[in-house]
């Protein structure tokens, strides 16, 4: 009886830019833990938002996007969150905050990390309180 080389279960196809968005989110983690920022929770989905990264800066809860762009051209990482981004990030932030108790009476900011340049080493501005809700 002859072996199978092959499998029939169709494989999982990897999106090249969901790589990069993986290694753009660890290596903002592991930077902004450096920094002394602790990591509550990565990828919090729910209906209508997302929120990449939920850290601690002392007592202040910090919702941090994460944002990759390869050039400046078109204003770079940080200008592509828009009003409507905003508005997503703030209600995944209030869906967060209701279902973790210890996170409902903190104070909380906004933080976007705009990366560019390649893995490695990639550049990284920190903008802390970059809107309010």
């Amino acid at each position: 009886m002859a072996s199978r080389a092959c499998s029939t279960v169709p494989r999982k196809r990897i999106d090249p830019e969901q790589g990069l968005g993986a290694a753009c989110e660890s290596h903002a983690t592991k930077w902004l833990e450096a920094r002394g920022l602790k990591t509550i929770a990565r990828n919090f989905r729910c209906r209508g938002g997302e929120l990449d990264l939920v850290m601690r800066d002392g007592k202040t809860l910090v919702f941090v996007e994460v944002r990759y762009r390869a050039s400046m051209r078109f204003g770079g990482a940080a200008a592509s969150i828009d009003h409507r981004k905003q508005a997503r990030l703030v209600h995944a932030a209030q869906v967060f905050m209701q279902r973790h108790a210890e996170a409902r009476n903190s104070a909380c900011r906004f933080d976007v990390i705009a990366m560019s340049g390649t893995s490695p080493a990639f550049s990284v501005d920190w903008i802390r309180d970059a809107f309010t809700a």
